[in-house]
């Protein structure tokens, strides 16, 4: 099993704008390109930006959330600003969290990386805990060596 460790993490919100992925939810392939997409459409225009700029630290999230029978996906930085309609807020509870150190050359790899590692080997082999659903994200921390490197931040419960 892929090196994880289980960390109490406190409430935290996450700032987001998103996206419906249409994808059927086994296509890693076809989210993948949606996720791409996406984040080239929030570099581009400038909102990825925008939201930086109010940002309680560097940190960059890429989060999934189920919203009202809808598979979602934001990119996001944790804040406790509030700003226009078309953003959301995410909360992020206090408790157990799921977390997958790694790095890739770019933050898509990464994300890549971190999801399947988590869905794949991390929580289908886990015994004393489990996902019972809500927001996870990918988390870009920084920069280092030409590599993009961060976590994988999952909230579960104790079986």
């Amino acid at each position: 099993m892929a090196a994880y460790a289980i960390e109490e993490k406190d409430s935290f919100i996450v700032l987001g704008i998103g996206t419906e992925l249409k994808s059927d939810y086994r296509d890693y392939a076809g989210m993948n390109r949606e996720k791409e997409s996406f984040w080239r459409e929030v570099e581009q225009d400038g909102r990825l930006e925008a939201i930086k700029a109010i940002a309680a630290n560097d940190y960059i999230f890429a989060v999934n959330e189920a919203v009202n029978h809808k598979r979602m996906y934001y990119a996001g930085v944790m804040t406790e600003a509030s700003v226009t309609e078309e953003h959301r807020l995410i909360q992020f509870p206090k408790g157990p969290c799921l977390v997958i150190k790694g790095e890739g050359k770019t933050a898509d790899e990464l994300s890549s990386m971190l999801t399947g590692i988590a869905f794949s080997q991390v929580l289908p082999e886990a015994e004393n805990f489990a996902y019972v659903g809500g927001p996870n994200a990918t988390v870009k921390m920084g920069q280092r060596d030409g590599f993009v490197y961060g976590e994988m931040w999952i909230p579960v419960v104790k079986k």
